[in-house]
């Protein structure tokens, strides 16, 4: 089954707490703290495989969680780092972030990656927070949260020549004709739901990649029928064989059916209507296409496109499409296919947004505290001790947190929210 639309969340593990120790050792009566540091939480990767082709693993699992870095230990002891998790995605991977909607990778190389979550850092253990004024600290930093995010995975075929028409033209019977792909035909409109790679081999050693793509109505541009689901698709190729029903057995006019389709990638994308298009005029084995083909070949060839009448079913013209195909190519530039010359690329998640610091009076005795760094020391601190509590106090007071709530008019024993944890005002710092 071809699935070209997932959306997952991503999340990186949590860096190990550090460690509150003691060293005890025999006639060493002034051991000191040994605690040791937390090891950092695993990322989170997506990385193309070039075997993969559609999204279809993320149809039944959402989530994919990285470890979480090990705690740390006695004897200045660091925690093992959590493992990466890397989550593979096919060629062709364009990432979104589903909660603004802004682009983040183009993942298109085998071998491209992104960076989707980064692991918390490891928090320090009391060893790091000695000081000849503090030689016995008892307490230590947690490990910093890992990243949450929500992404909108949508693949876009990857393919250097894409086949477009109505539906029922015969372009599944072309590819089948053309290369060893073998995709679903029938006698009924709309029997291709889904984009069909083959790989289409030349003379002297020359290949390229041609899709058939499902079929398209009026009103595609606004999402009729199979509507972006089709253009999204062919927004990869550099060329386009447009094909025709030139026998006319739906009895539709084959040129007021270019024109149709034509109009619908201008809507969608006038880059997509300015590419390379080649008419491929099909079914001249019926005696009304072989009839038709002199007229309309005559109509499109003074519109400047380039025509060849061919046959899916016989194979008559098809090898020469294949090579117009190929010189149209040639003359095109950025390939974007699986043999794009580039190396792989890293990209990465955009880093959170600074969130500035606010003091807001929600009532007479109560107030709330909301900013990055305020969130930054409240999740790194262990308040669940008195000497974690006394070491909040000091970084508050160090950021001028405690500033900023003297100004706000925070009297002694006023109830301060910091993000959601609740304590209370004290000015005054205690010496350590």
């Amino acid at each position: 089954m071809f699935v070209d639309e997932a959306t997952i969340t991503v999340v990186s593990g949590r860096g190990g707490d550090g460690s509150v120790s003691l060293r005890r050792e025999a006639r060493v009566p002034r051991g000191g703290p040994d605690g040791g540091d937390g090891g950092k939480g695993g990322d989170v990767y997506l990385r193309v495989d070039a075997h993969m082709r559609t999204l279809l693993d993320f149809e039944y699992k959402h989530k994919f969680a990285a470890q979480a870095g090990r705690h740390g230990a006695g004897s200045t002891k660091t925690g093992r780092n959590g493992r990466d998790l890397t989550v593979r995605v096919p060629p062709g991977t364009t990432v979104y972030d589903a909660r603004t909607g802004e682009q983040i990778a183009d993942l298109v190389v085998p071998g491209d990656r992104l960076l989707a979550a980064r692991g918390g850092k490891g928090g320090r253990g009391n060893k790091a927070f000695a000081t000849p004024t503090r030689q016995t600290p008892r307490f230590a930093e947690r490990g910093e949260r890992g990243e949450t995010f929500t992404l909108r995975l949508e693949l876009k075929v990857l393919a250097d020549v894409g086949i477009i028409g109505f539906p029922s033209v015969g372009k599944s019977t072309f590819i089948s004709r053309v290369s060893a792909a073998r995709p679903k035909v029938a006698a009924y409109p709309f029997t291709t739901l889904e984009p069909n790679l083959g790989v289409v081999d030349l003379p002297g050693d020359r290949r390229m990649v041609i899709a058939d793509m499902p079929g398209l109505i009026e009103g595609a541009h606004r999402g009729v029928g199979l509507g972006h689901k089709f253009l999204r698709h062919v927004e990869r190729t550099r060329v386009l064989i447009h094909m025709l029903d030139i026998a006319a057995v739906d009895g539709r006019d084959p040129v007021q059916d270019f024109d149709t389709i034509n109009g619908e990638l201008q809507l969608y994308d006038e880059r997509l209507a300015g590419l390379p298009q080649i008419v491929a005029m099909n079914k001249m084995d019926l005696p009304s296409g072989a009839e038709y083909a002199p007229m309309y070949e005559e109509q499109l060839r003074a519109r400047g496109y380039d025509v060849v009448a061919i046959s899916a079913v016989t194979g008559a013209g098809c090898r020469e499409l294949m090579e117009k195909a190929w010189h149209s190519l040639e003359a095109t530039i950025e390939p974007l296919t699986l043999d794009a010359q580039r190396e792989p690329m890293t990209f990465e998640m955009p880093v959170a947004e600074h969130r500035e610091l606010r003091v807001t009076r929600v009532a007479e005795s109560v107030f709330v505290v909301r900013g990055s760094e305020v969130e930054r020391i409240v999740s790194r601190t262990a308040v669940n001790t008195e000497a974690g509590a006394e070491w909040l106090h000091e970084q508050l007071s160090a950021a001028g947190i405690l500033d900023r709530l003297e100004d706000a008019g925070a009297r002694e024993g006023d109830t301060v929210f910091l993000e959601e944890l609740e304590t209370e005002y004290r000015f005054a710092l205690d010496e350590p």
